[in-house]
């Protein structure tokens, strides 16, 4: 387990040098398409810079903001506080995550925070009405372990990125597309900007690809951290089967931040009753796969 935050913290970085990079190469591309003179390549490491220190220090306020939560006060959401408290002892963390709840009826919840000492954690309406004490408990505990486990940096910051680039992607190819561009391509470094334009291309699906991946790889650990926690995996695979049963859609939820929650916000079109298998672009492994992996934990 170790190992794994460890190797969350080193991913952080290379993910938020990897953006710096893309993030360049794509406004040099854009800057010289529409001839903005030999100060693209500054005008691109700037804005590189500038949104990807707003992507660490502010990606939690991002998230709740584009999630419409309000926070979980301690009179109107006792239960919920308690359970915090309660597993605040057995964690081993030193600083309590605000608590934040959305105003909806899909049963659902998230983590979010750069760090531990500036975490939160976000649950629907619809999970407090719907799951039991233990249940509750072992969502909660869940996310909790996201936050010891520094999953929520990561997440946070490839949530914040991702949706930034597929959004510059999406601007820049309606403005090439009427016609914006001043043929002037030949001014730049041919070369630099070849590979702007593939990154334009790439980076939006590359991005969305890491990011399925590493909210899979995360939601298995979380699940073993929060058994441990809680000494109750039935609450855990209880409250996973509610969860996935529940057929309600989450009104604020978006592909940027989908792979954030405990399970996915966007529902199967059918329920066929057979055994469902994590794909390449599933957001989280699938419920069977994770309940059979939390049984070999007993």
């Amino acid at each position: 387990m170790y190992e794994d935050i460890r190797n969350n913290k080193i991913k952080t970085g290379v993910i938020i040098s990897i953006f710096l990079v893309v993030i360049t190469l794509i406004v040099y591309y854009v800057c010289m398409a529409f001839d903005l003179g030999v100060i693209s390549i500054i005008i691109a490491m700037t804005f590189a810079i500038g949104t990807s220190w707003a992507s660490y220090y502010f990606s939690d306020k991002i998230v709740l903001s584009i999630n419409k939560a309000h926070e979980a006060s301690p009179e109107q959401y006792k239960q919920l506080n308690n359970i915090l408290e309660g597993l605040m002892v057995s964690s081993g963390l030193q600083h309590k995550p605000g608590l934040y709840v959305v105003d909806d009826p899909q049963p659902n919840a998230f983590a979010t925070g750069r760090n531990p000492e500036n975490a939160v954690i976000c649950v629907t309406t619809g999970l407090l009405e719907k799951m039991d004490y233990y249940e509750l408990e072992g969502v909660i505990a869940h996310e909790l372990s996201h936050i010891k486990n520094y999953d929520i940096r990561l997440s946070a910051v490839v949530s914040v990125m991702v949706g930034f680039i597929v959004i510059l992607a999406d601007w820049v190819s309606r403005a090439l597309f009427w016609g914006r561009s001043r043929d002037n391509d030949e001014k730049g470094n041919p070369i630099l900007m070849l590979i702007g334009l593939i990154c334009l291309i790439l980076a939006p699906i590359f991005g969305q690809l890491m990011q399925l991946a590493l909210s899979r790889r995360r939601e298995y650990l979380a699940d073993a951290s929060a058994v441990e926690l809680t000494r109750n995996p039935d609450g855990l695979i209880s409250a996973l089967q509610k969860l996935d049963a529940d057929p309600n859609e989450l009104k604020t939820a978006n592909n940027s931040t989908a792979h954030m929650y405990i399970v996915s916000p966007f529902k199967a079109n059918a329920q066929d009753g057979k055994r469902r298998k994590t794909s390449l672009f599933s957001t989280h492994p699938s419920i069977d796969d994770r309940i059979e992996a939390i049984r070999k934990l007993k």
